[in-house]
């Protein structure tokens, strides 16, 4: 059996939550309305961890 790594899956947490911080208030900054902004947030913050975890994933294989 495996190891398990602890920090592979907080780290993917982190950065989802700081991306999707980042993008919302960076369109408020903008001018968008609250709402709006924590959708496209929302949306980053899934990119965002999908991109992560194919690399996490890519990088275990090898």
């Amino acid at each position: 059996m495996r190891k398990y790594n602890i920090i592979r899956p907080l780290i993917l947490i982190v950065i989802a939550l700081l991306v999707k911080s980042l993008v919302s208030n960076l369109c408020m900054v903008m001018g968008m309305a609250p709402a709006p902004a924590e959708n496209i947030g929302f949306i980053a913050m899934i990119v965002a961890a999908l991109i992560i975890y194919s690399k996490v994933v890519r990088n275990r294989r090898k």
